[in-house]
């Protein structure tokens, strides 16, 4: 089975200008487990998600479809990285008691990964998968960010990216849910960092594949305004939608 591969030509890009999840995401997931022997990072691209789950858990198993992105995991000694798809992950049947899925189960054959899900989860076992979409600075900032999200960029979204802008309103989730406080992340950025960010956009990545532009060109000036001093450095964040629930 292939996978949609739109994030290992800028896997670096990723690393350095994507947001880290806090602390207590993995503390109120871990909350929710009877028991913390075996946790699933599902998609675990830079292993971000699966360190968080390490205070918690005695081990885990981080999988990826990109071994790109796998070559830039965090390593840690409590963690398993292994080359494998999301519908497929090799991992014994009814051993994990919690899955996480950060920022990714809206490329997913949904109906496939979640046969996958109930194979591997224990009885009680949870599941959780999150994403983020745009992040707000201040409101001149965010207007020129809107116009490159959903003007220049418009066309050039994956059609699953429209899952997330969506807020994942549109995804099914036959697990029983769980109720989730509200989540953010956040993270300090000069105007160099900020447009980092956009260039790891996959819409970004299509227009300057298609055009060989860079798209943030076409806003710079109005990005440049709206920021002012472009040493400044300004708090971003970005709200979480979950999707949280436990295996029956």
């Amino acid at each position: 089975m292939q996978f949609k591969d739109h994030f290992s030509k800028q896997s670096d890009t990723y690393v350095k200008f994507r947001p880290t999840y806090p602390d207590e995401i993995f503390s109120f997931l871990a909350s929710l487990c009877p028991e913390h022997n075996l946790a699933w990072d599902c998609a675990t691209g830079n292993g971000q998600a699966a360190n968080g789950l390490t205070k918690y858990f005695k081990r885990i198993i981080a999988t990826d479809a990109s071994e790109t992105q796998l070559s830039n995991a965090m390593q840690n000694e409590k963690i398993e990285y292994k080359n494998a798809l999301a519908e497929d992950s090799g991992i014994p049947s009814v051993s994990v008691d919690l899955i996480t899925v950060a920022a990714a189960v809206h490329w997913f054959d949904h109906d496939k990964f979640y046969k996958e899900v109930n194979r591997v989860l224990k009885p009680n076992g949870v599941i959780a998968a999150w994403t983020y979409n745009n992040p707000t600075v201040n409101p001149a900032v965010d207007a020129v960010m809107e116009k490159l999200h959903q003007g220049v960029l418009r066309e050039y979204w994956p059609k699953e990216s429209w899952l997330v802008i969506n807020r994942y309103k549109d995804i099914p989730f036959p697990f029983e849910r769980i109720q989730t406080p509200d989540f953010y992340c956040t993270k300090q950025m000069d105007l160099e960092g900020m447009e980092g960010h956009y260039l790891s956009w996959s819409a970004t990545q299509r227009y300057i594949d298609a055009t060989g532009k860079n798209p943030v060109d076409e806003v710079r000036k109005e990005l440049t305004q709206a920021w002012g001093n472009p040493s400044e450095v300004k708090t971003v964040t970005w709200h979480l939608t979950f999707l949280v629930g436990r295996k029956a």
